[in-house]
């Protein structure tokens, strides 16, 4: 494409010598919205993304757009060296293969600032990498690409243990990987043993790529849980004193597929939930004759094919410091099995980071300041099993409150704000505040287990927390104040949202 000048020339001579550069930048300055003005750099001039191939002087000026010739993918240790100790670069699990299936702007194409943004973030909210940066070697015609990335330390065994109220000491192992065959595949799974019980949650996924659009990916996970039952709390025990526990197993298999920024993923499940005493016998009643159950047995079959869409804006995905995400899901039950249940789940869930400036002096840190924002809304429609309510309170919902004793209810909203704000390079705090409501649905859920035990239905927690970054992952700590006055510290791992 050749634009000649002449009009250019002509304004050199009207103004008497004024250099273009000054030209150029009085024309952009003019109209914030107008296209691409004509600027002078280094001797050549720009328009927009072309830039010229012949210098300044020539009597008509050359511009060509610059193109992506190479993206080189290097691999950093825990020290940012690219070479060991041998001398030798460093080698990753991820499939470089794999890394540029994954970029929008590749070798051959013009190259455009906004797509290797987009690159970036999408390369940093995967698991598996650490910290991902790109540096640019250009001139007048070409770009070429450079991603330096730390993988995180993969695959890692977890070993613990402890005790709780319901099965005692327990010891727990667990084993996680999110870089399988180099391609980001994961499997999580997790085994707990106690005297009383086996529980385990093991999960496969394979992710689906972008290069290669035919091929779908999937989903395949298996557990089994037993726990003191949120629903039906110690308010109103079994008839024989006991607190009520709520054993789950069960699996799914779903397959998952993008389309440009949002992931699908459609899901057929099913979990059998039984309600218990503390020898693990069927109960079908507390202590006041409701219900636990909708086949009436104390055991309830769900069999339900769900479908759910989200979109993933943040920049990063662990302590992300700007960005959204967006999830909305639906669940429909099949009436097969224990209880016949013909139900609906809808959920929506929406987080925003926003990045503030109030006490920070803008130095990088592991716990950058800003505010976060959590919005989740649900409800039910249909017959569901009263243990399957939507339980408000807790660690990961109204804090200041124990587990479900806000509501158990048919509906709910839930809304937190966090301001997160950096102490030390690991050690950040947090000041929150959550408030949910039931919206008075708890009377419409089977034996009104909410109802019955005196539940608000509504309720906000309040408090300061620490964040902790150790080798095992970011550590939370939360004192939470309820609008009840009750005070409770928990501390569990990852950031509440």
């Amino acid at each position: 494409m050749r634009i000649q000048i002449a009009v250019v020339a002509i304004a050199i001579i009207l103004i008497g010598g004024q250099n273009l550069e000054a030209i150029a930048n009085s024309q952009s300055s003019t109209e914030d919205n107008a296209e691409p003005t004509l600027q002078i750099e280094a001797g050549y001039a720009k328009y927009g993304n072309y830039i010229s191939s012949t210098p300044i002087d020539s009597q008509s000026i050359e511009f060509s757009q610059r193109i992506v010739k190479e993206i080189q993918i290097r691999f950093t240790n825990d020290k940012d060296q690219l070479l060991d100790d041998k001398g030798q670069p460093i080698k990753g699990r991820t499939q470089k293969e794999f890394i540029i299936g994954l970029l929008k702007l590749k070798p051959g194409q013009v190259f455009r600032q906004d797509l290797l943004e987009a690159d970036l973030q999408r390369l940093r909210r995967l698991e598996s990498f650490n910290e991902v940066n790109v540096y640019r070697q250009e001139d007048a015609k070409s770009v070429n690409l450079i991603y330096e990335i730390k993988e995180r330390n993969f695959p890692s065994l977890i070993l613990g243990g402890g005790s709780n109220e319901d099965v005692g000491l327990f010891g727990r192992v667990g084993y996680k990987d999110e870089n399988i065959s180099g391609l980001n595949d994961k499997l999580d799974t997790t085994l707990q043993i106690s005297g009383k019980d086996v529980q385990f949650n093991g999960q496969f996924t394979s992710r689906y790529r972008p290069e290669e659009p035919n091929r779908l990916g999937y989903s395949i996970r298996g557990f089994r849980s037993r726990n003191i039952s949120g629903t039906f709390n110690e308010d109103i025990r079994l008839s024989n004193g006991e607190r009520v526990r709520e054993g789950r197993f069960g699996g799914s298999v779903g397959v998952l597929r993008a389309f440009d920024e949002w992931e699908t993923a459609i899901s057929f499940n099913y979990t059998r939930i039984s309600l218990r005493d503390q020898a693990y016998d069927v109960v079908q009643v507390d202590r006041l004759g409701s219900p636990l159950s909708v086949s009436g047995t104390g055991i309830d079959d769900l069999f339900t094919l769900s479908f759910a869409v989200s979109r993933d804006q943040r920049d990063r995905r662990d302590n992300p410091t700007q960005g959204s995400i967006l999830t909305l899901s639906t669940e429909q039950a099949i009436p097969i099995g224990l209880g016949n249940i013909s139900s609906n789940r809808l959920q929506g869930d929406y987080i925003q980071y926003l990045p503030v400036g109030w006490i920070g002096n803008g130095k990088p840190t592991d716990n950058p300041e800003m505010l976060a924002i959590n919005l989740q809304i649900g409800t039910t429609i249909g017959d569901f099993p009263p243990a399957d309510a939507f339980n408000i309170g807790g660690l990961d919902s109204v804090r200041g409150y124990g587990y479900g004793k806000v509501a158990s209810g048919r509906s709910y909203g839930l809304a937190s704000v966090e301001y997160r704000f950096p102490i030390f390079q690991s050690i950040g705090g947090v000041l929150f505040t959550d408030f949910a409501s039931d919206f008075g649905s708890g009377k419409t859920v089977l034996g009104e287990p909410g109802v019955l035990r005196d539940k608000p239905g509504s309720g906000f927690g309040y408090g300061l927390g620490l964040r902790v970054n150790s080798s095992f992952g970011l550590i939370r700590g939360d004192l939470g104040i309820s609008n009840q006055g009750e005070v409770r510290f928990e501390v569990t791992t990852g950031q509440r949202f």
